[in-house]
């Protein structure tokens, strides 16, 4: 009982300083951006060294404009990929708290989160609107493979997927916000995005912390192979492939060229490795789990 009930009082203390959090630095992005402004000549939508065929031989031989192209498309896909992720998110929160008081802390501050993503999926979506590109969706496969894991998903599932989804995009907008050569628009959403998901992010670990000392565990076997699966659909999702296309290329070539990358297999690991590090720490990367996540790109191959 006093293990109970330490847990519980843990998570109500988490979930009132993240609604005190909110309270102060929460936004609203119709009101926060300038939407009419037109974009600025000259400045990238996604930092270069993000875009996924950075430094290959077909970036090479790409010039400025293509260049700047790309970044407008993939940002836009990073962006529709994202109200994906939001969708997935919110329905995976809303099942944690079916069961729980609705009075509690940790339910408020949940429901709390629903509507950041709430707005984070609108601001997302005029985000692609005013980008002017396709609203570009993952493979039909995938979309498939979504709805299935977000379906069997178990409680300490659902954190998991809240984190893959959230500390891979986390990573690369802390490094494009505070980028001057990149659009103000993107600098902005990144900026409302990295403030509002520190709190997201800080719920989930703790939750998820919490949710692997007590699973049984068939739950975590279970967990840890659905995880690895939702690596695998979240790593190869964020571009869609038709990106390349709309700027004049072969999308054959540039898939084959991104996954040949060296750069580009850096920065998927870089962006995930505080996630991995993380996971592995609290013994969510085991076993046959652990070949599905090196399948994924965002862990190093073994020696």
């Amino acid at each position: 009982m006093f293990a109970m009930d330490a847990t519980l009082t843990d998570r109500e203390k988490t979930a009132e300083r993240l609604l005190a959090a909110s309270a102060k630095h929460s936004f609203d992005p119709d009101k926060e951006l300038d939407w009419d402004a037109p974009f600025e000549e000259g400045r990238w939508f996604w930092p270069p060294e993000l875009l996924s065929l950075y430094d290959t031989p077909l970036w090479r031989r790409m010039g400025d404009e293509q260049r700047m192209e790309l970044s407008r498309h993939e940002a836009a896909s990073l962006c529709a990929i994202g109200v994906w992720f939001e969708t997935i998110l919110m329905q995976l929160l809303l099942r944690h708290t079916y069961d729980l008081d609705p009075t509690s802390g940790h339910v408020r501050y949940a429901l709390t989160e629903i509507a950041d993503e709430c707005r984070h999926s609108k601001m997302f979506a005029r985000a692609v609107t005013k980008m002017g590109t396709p609203a570009y969706r993952p493979s039909r496969l995938d979309r498939q493979l979504g709805r299935i894991l977000k379906t069997v998903s178990t409680t300490p599932g659902s954190f998991t997927g809240t984190l893959l989804a959230e500390e891979i995009l986390d990573w690369m907008q802390r490094l494009t916000f505070p980028d001057e050569r990149v659009q103000t628009l993107t600098r902005g959403i990144t900026r409302i995005h990295v403030v509002e998901e520190a709190r997201h992010i800080r719920y989930a670990r703790e939750e998820l912390r919490r949710q692997m000392a007590t699973a049984p565990r068939w739950e975590i076997e279970f967990t840890r192979l659905t995880s690895a699966q939702a690596a695998r659909v979240i790593s190869r999702s964020l571009i869609s492939p038709r990106v390349y296309a709309e700027v004049g290329l072969d999308p054959k070539e540039a898939v084959a060229a991104a996954l040949a990358s060296p750069h580009r297999q850096d920065v998927m690991r870089q962006s995930a490795k505080r996630l991995t590090d993380f996971f592995d720490e609290i013994g969510l990367i085991r076993g046959p789990s652990r070949r599905v996540w090196r399948a994924s790109g965002l862990m190093p191959l073994p020696a």
